[in-house]
């Protein structure tokens, strides 16, 4: 499943649009910025920067997105989704990386936000 599909999963009716806002709401809502952050704390960042970086894109399991997410998102999502908190948290570790790395061309987080810019601006980028 790709990236596009994951986000398409996460979003419901809302569909890709509903998959980044779910997304970002995971992680305390702040978008690219907050989920850099959060990721960052919970321990993860050298895994986000060979995301935003031009090499290879480390992976991340569940798991360990799980442990950066918040607790009260992930329940309330599962409950919408009919998924479990460790299926979403799969789902999510699946598709960041690229996302981010989709996001991040030049190597760094720019100073507009992708995430919050919607769905229209990243559907370009997973037809590439």
């Amino acid at each position: 499943m790709g990236t596009h599909d994951v986000l398409n999963k996460l979003g419901g009716q809302a569909g890709l649009q509903g998959g980044l806002d779910n997304i970002q709401s995971l992680f305390g809502g702040g978008g690219l910025q907050g989920i850099v952050s959060q990721l960052t704390s919970a321990g993860l960042g050298q895994r986000v920067q060979s995301w935003i970086g031009n090499g290879e894109n480390k992976p991340v399991s569940g798991q360990q997105i799980q442990q950066a997410m918040d607790p009260a998102a992930l329940a309330q999502m599962a409950q919408q989704t009919g998924m479990s908190p460790d299926q979403i948290a799969n789902h999510v570790a699946q598709a960041l990386p690229s996302l981010i790395d989709q996001v991040t061309p030049s190597g760094k987080v720019p100073s507009s936000d992708p995430l919050a810019q919607g769905a229209k601006n990243l559907k370009g980028m997973f037809n590439r």
